[in-house]
């Protein structure tokens, strides 16, 4: 791989070369749990570590080793983990860093699904979590205890589509010895570099846009390198710096976490995301361009209360989102209609786009969340994270936008 290629070249070349045996030029499928070797030595080797090998699929695979190549190729990390599910990758992230009595501070505008992790399983396991708002960079400054073993946030946060200032977030971690965690699930490394912003760790929901189409799912874990982990505040992770060196979050996550709780990737998912990087680029720029056509046409609806998306010009954070994404909002945003009886009225309207709960597919995806991801959170709870009663958030896809907008403007105009 070459240092000088450029994100789409990478997304296509790196992490794999055509197959010697065969002239392959598509990664091959290792649909198999195991790998034998022709002596007891030689697979004695590859378990202590004396010899590069595969042995047993839970722990690593060649086809998954080829998009955790890829993937780091294009954060510019020094290495990755893929998981079962983006909630894997979060969870075997703060796991690794974090034990009993331990704390982590949190954006409040979190995803349902990560709040449920910190408020639910890790308060079980004895790690606390204090939550600030994503803009309040003296609140997280404030938080941060002996016991922070790190900050964790979504570069735009979902729903809520709030914008993280990832440099002022990374100097509050470093000053307090502490890594940033950011998931960069809805910016993709197409839009965000977040090694550039000072993050240290970055993990990512595959199945959403990297997939592309919603056939799969997966997750992945990325360390940029950055972080010296021989200063860690993690004892896990500062014991495996002695002979792992930098690498040792990533070897502590895979060998302590993964390989013990079974989160491992499926090879076949590894596959399909590794397809779905070759058009990630040309993808977002389609998804991006679309968003921005539909929420201006929102924007000058009568039917709509309120439109929130980070690429809409005049928006709160438009600074950050010129700096940090070159322009670019992303493909998600959200419409307010005034009551939750308005809200599924106009979605039930809808024809061509789907009511569903993912993200990120090449489809027009539409969900009631507050009904649905969010059912088990406080009113405050809700309100905190940008979720309220008449509240419907687009996924926007990649078909022609006028087909987009004609399709939600059909399912508005039955509106009072």
């Amino acid at each position: 791989m070459s240092s000088s290629w450029s994100f789409n070249t990478k997304a296509i070349h790196s992490g794999y070369t055509r197959d010697p045996a065969t002239g392959a030029t598509s990664v091959p499928i290792y649909q198999t749990a195991s790998f034998s070797y022709p002596t007891a030595e030689a697979l004695a080797d590859v378990f202590t570590g004396r010899k590069y090998g595969h042995v047993y699929s839970r722990i690593s695979n060649p086809t998954v080793a080829a998009l955790e190549a890829r993937y780091t190729a294009l954060e510019s990390g020094i290495g990755a983990i893929a998981l079962a599910s983006g909630m894997a990758a979060i969870s075997a992230a703060l796991e690794a860093l974090c034990e009993v009595g331990d704390h982590l501070v949190a954006s409040s505008g979190l995803f349902g699904g990560t709040l449920h992790l910190l408020k639910e399983v890790l308060t079980r396991r004895g790690i606390t979590t204090t939550f600030v708002d994503l803009s309040d960079i003296d609140g997280f400054r404030a938080a941060i205890t002996p016991s922070t073993k790190a900050l964790i946030v979504e570069v735009i946060g979902n729903p809520k589509l709030d914008v993280a200032d990832l440099g002022a977030l990374a100097a509050v971690c470093h000053d307090n010895g502490i890594p940033l965690v950011v998931d960069n699930t809805l910016t993709t490394s197409y839009l965000f570099n977040a090694k550039q912003w000072g993050a240290d760790i970055v993990v990512n929901c595959l199945g959403k846009f990297v997939a592309g189409n919603g056939n799969t799912i997966g997750g992945i874990v990325v360390d940029t390198g950055k972080f010296d982990w021989s200063n860690s505040r993690s004892p896990l992770v500062k014991e495996f710096s002695e002979k792992f060196g930098n690498f040792a979050f990533i070897a502590a996550t895979r060998k302590h976490i993964v390989v013990n709780t079974g989160a491992c990737m499926a090879p076949l998912n590894a596959y399909l995301l590794m397809m779905g990087l070759e058009s990630l680029g040309l993808r977002m720029e389609r998804h991006c361009d679309n968003a921005l056509g539909l929420a201006l046409y929102f924007q000058k609806s009568s039917k709509i209360v309120e439109v929130r998306y980070p690429g809409l010009p005049g928006h709160a954070q438009t600074t950050l989102v010129q700096a940090q994404f070159n322009g670019k909002g992303g493909a998600v945003l959200t419409i307010r209609l005034g009551s939750k009886e308005r809200a599924y009225h106009a979605m039930n309207a809808l024809k061509m786009v789907s009511i569903a709960t993912n993200l990120g597919d090449a489809k027009t995806l539409a969900i009631h969340v507050a009904s649905t991801i969010y059912r088990n959170f406080t009113d405050e709870e809700r309100q905190s994270a940008g979720v309220y009663d008449d509240l419907i958030r687009i996924s926007v896809g990649i078909e022609g936008i006028q087909d987009i907008i004609a399709d939600f403007d059909q399912a508005l105009s039955g509106l009072e």
